[in-house]
């Protein structure tokens, strides 16, 4: 192959390495970011696990934080065993990097090194100046100096990219042992995570068979839980009929008022039998609607979530069977509740086993947060993003066990709040 060959066969697989270089080390970034979170997550999980539980509804949530952790745990492996694979990618490349610069620097030389043995054999200023002198012409003349200049930095550019090449191949060497050095951290922390899920996944099998010990236990407390769950619903119901049929009113008196010839804003629903809204809450109910997925959870501190929306078969006790309107969210002590976006506080009020509860109207989208021992709102009050609106409840029965209640209301229909929560 021509020394033109090779350079350019050498350009190509450069960029084609800086191509993918650049592309899997954004691609490890991303993943040692995730890999960070989700070991925060863990962090947390295990914070909230060192706090005493006593009844057996409270085991059930430190069952279901164990069963998190594991999840967890097996996403942080999974993002290892994504990073090590990419390494082994990078390694490849660099390996054949490494290749093409060691054919390309030997090619490189031998041209070299061949360009000045013929100089030195020749003897090089006497042959110029024979080889300028024996031209036909002035104007082959010219062209031979021409021709030799150009000689001259062909050998001067030769030395200096054996030179730039060798730095370049001694670079991808450290840049291939650094990576392999990173593998092998790598896998310790992969081993070390292995072991780590397997502690938790025997403790999960403890906690199982005490659960299961209990069970009488805990399905007459989760029977409770559920007569207080449907007595919280219910209230909830008849606060947000009432407060349609308010603004239906208020829209109905309005619109008589138009007609009477008076200014006046209208409210207007957007379904049917649906809450009337001002101008000002169809704007916010859009900007509610068009922050799904990004909304903060409504707690401060470590939290987790330890019971989901809707009717769920615990995967590890058969006998368990639940149907949240919400989500539970385990907090630790002193945690406060926090309102997930701006709007309106429209009730304030009591439901035994839940305390206190506020709900916060956003548009037609409603937010309920329930076992509050305080309250800082009232109905009427103007809250924004992020703002503590109350204490969430520490059982002291139940070893200070805090958990928030919270639900998500668009109109009279019940959404999982999980996906609108970033």
């Amino acid at each position: 192959m021509s020394a033109r060959g090779i350079g350019l066969c050498g350009i190509c697989v450069l960029l084609w390495a800086m191509t993918g270089f650049a592309q899997n080390s954004d691609a490890v970034r991303q993943l040692e970011a995730q890999r960070a979170r989700t070991l925060e997550e863990i962090e947390r999980t295990n914070q909230l696990l060192g706090e005493t539980t006593k009844s057996a509804q409270s085991s059930l949530e430190r069952l279901n934080l164990i069963t998190r952790q594991i999840q967890s745990r097996e996403e942080v492996i999974r993002l290892l065993n994504q990073e090590i694979s990419i390494l082994d990618s990078q390694t490849q490349v660099a390996s054949v990097r490494i290749t093409q610069l060691n054919k390309e620097l030997n090619q490189k030389k031998k041209n070299y090194a061949k360009s000045i043995r013929g100089i030195y054999r020749r003897g090089a200023a006497q042959d110029k100046l024979l080889f300028i002198l024996s031209a036909q012409s002035f104007a082959q003349s010219l062209r031979r100096v021409r021709y030799l200049r150009e000689y001259a930095n062909w050998q001067q550019r030769e030395a200096h990219d054996i030179i730039k090449q060798q730095a370049e191949l001694a670079h991808q060497r450290d840049e291939l042992e650094r990576k392999r050095a990173d593998k092998q951290a790598l896998l310790g922390d992969r081993e070390r995570e292995n072991a780590n899920l397997q502690a938790e996944e025997a403790q999960k099998k403890r906690e199982v068979g005490e659960l299961n010990k209990r069970r009488r236990a805990l399905t007459a407390e989760l029977r409770d839980k559920r007569k207080r769950a449907d007595a919280l619903d219910k209230q909830i119901e008849k606060l947000i009929a009432e407060e349609i049929a308010r603004a239906e009113a208020e829209a109905k008196r309005k619109e008589a008022e138009r007609t009477a010839g008076q200014p006046t804003e209208a409210r207007v629903a957007e379904t049917t039998g649906g809450y009337a809204m001002t101008q000002a809450e169809r704007k916010l109910s859009g900007s509610f609607a068009s922050n799904r997925g990004h909304l903060p959870y409504p707690v401060t501190g470590p939290y987790a979530v330890v019971g989901t929306f809707g009717l769920r078969q615990h995967e590890d006790l058969k006998y368990v069977r639940t149907n949240n309107s919400g989500i539970d969210i385990r907090a630790t002590a002193g945690a406060d509740a926090r309102a997930v976006f701006k709007g309106i506080v429209t009730r304030v009020f009591v439901v035994p086993g839940y305390n206190n509860s506020i709900i916060v109207r956003h548009g037609n989208y409603l937010t309920v947060y329930s076992n509050l021992s305080q309250v800082y709102v009232k109905a009427g009050d103007e809250v924004d993003t992020r703002q503590a609106i109350g204490r969430i409840f520490s059982d002291p029965d139940d070893g200070g066990t805090t958990l928030l209640h919270f639900q998500l209301w668009k109109e009279k229909t019940k959404l999982d709040p999980q996906p609108w929560l970033e």
